[in-house]
């Protein structure tokens, strides 16, 4: 698992909550069904049978992959469109292209993620580039909804292209954890994505034995998904291990641990930690579109079947009055 690492964690500032902070409680954990997305590649669902309010303003996050492709196998997602919300997609091992109506678009491989503010609607594109379908290889990612504000919902799209060496890495005192911070910030210290929802996007690396006491905003929620690894989480070490998600209750910090003994093939406890403050605003999701009503939902989907969301470019081979099929789930 790649990422973004250094050789030495003891070189990077360290993090730990106050000794007067309040521990968050561990409410449930619960463990993601898996999947087929896109064309076929395998994900695990996230935030499956999590309540919503302990989500919001997140909707829903893939685990994508870890698989490893036989030449010809690797697969991605046809063109679909998407308005209400944003996307983000980090690649922790493999590559990706993605290309939307809008103009944005790039490559994201190892530790590298990309950004992408639907607003009020464009067409995107996901997919392995040509060579490592050929070859095939491995692949591992996440992809995380975050929902947008009634006021920010039809606003212009945007992509933001961060690159794994952009992100703000930091440490625990023992210099036992790699923190990543993507999005938002940890203790004072921002990460490279710029987020329309107030969110704190982090992966953290936590070698056999150690353990993180961060932080936590108050007026956040808190989630910690499991990539790889086994671990114990909150005060009150809950069992976790890969493809679980912890949600935490009220507080002004979260504790995680990693088994003193890992998996062969996992030497590490690698964890996504996940805050937001909340929308609380109704929401009203169906496939690609996610807004505040029913009557927004069927205007969505008007606006698509009409070409109003965009057109796929011509580079692709179809004509601009051409629409894809939609896509139901992520990505």
């Amino acid at each position: 698992m790649p990422a973004v690492t250094v050789e030495n964690p003891l070189t990077l500032p360290p993090v730990a909550a106050p000794a007067e902070a309040r521990q968050r409680p561990v409410l449930a954990v619960t463990t993601a069904p898996s999947g087929f997305e896109g064309e076929g590649f395998p994900v695990r669902r996230a935030f499956a049978g999590i309540d919503y309010k302990h989500l919001d303003p997140f909707i829903m996050m893939d685990q994508m992959g870890e698989v490893e492709y036989a030449p010809g196998e690797p697969k991605g997602t046809p063109w679909h469109p998407h308005r209400g919300f944003e996307t983000v997609t980090y690649i922790i091992d493999g590559i990706f292209d993605h290309q939307d109506s809008n103009g944005g678009g790039g490559t994201i491989t190892n530790g590298d993620t990309q950004w992408m503010t639907a607003g009020a609607g464009l067409l995107h594109i996901e997919a392995p580039p040509e060579h490592l379908v050929v070859s095939g290889g491995l692949f591992h990612g996440l992809q995380l909804w975050v929902n947008l504000p009634k006021k920010d919902k039809l606003m212009p799209p945007r992509y933001q292209d961060i690159r794994g060496g952009q992100v703000r890495l930091l440490t625990s005192p023992d210099g036992g954890a790699l923190l990543r911070v993507i999005a938002g910030e940890l203790d004072g210290h921002d990460g490279p994505g710029i987020t329309h929802t107030p969110i704190t996007m982090v992966h953290a690396t936590l070698a056999p034995g150690a353990g993180i006491n961060l932080p936590w905003r108050e007026d956040f929620n808190g989630l910690a998904y499991v990539l790889a690894g086994r671990g114990t989480v909150g005060t009150e070490h809950r069992p976790v291990h890969l493809g679980q998600t912890a949600v935490f209750g009220p507080g002004s910090a979260l504790t995680v641990r990693a088994d003193e003994k890992q998996d062969s093939h996992t030497p590490d406890l690698e964890v996504v930690l996940l805050g937001g403050r909340p929308i609380r605003e109704p929401m009203a999701h169906y496939g690609p579109f996610v807004m505040n009503t029913r009557a927004e939902l069927q205007q969505a989907f008007e606006d698509f079947q009409k070409g109003r969301l965009g057109t796929i470019p011509a580079v692709h081979g179809m004509s601009e009055g051409e629409n894809p099929e939609g896509g139901e789930g992520g990505i």
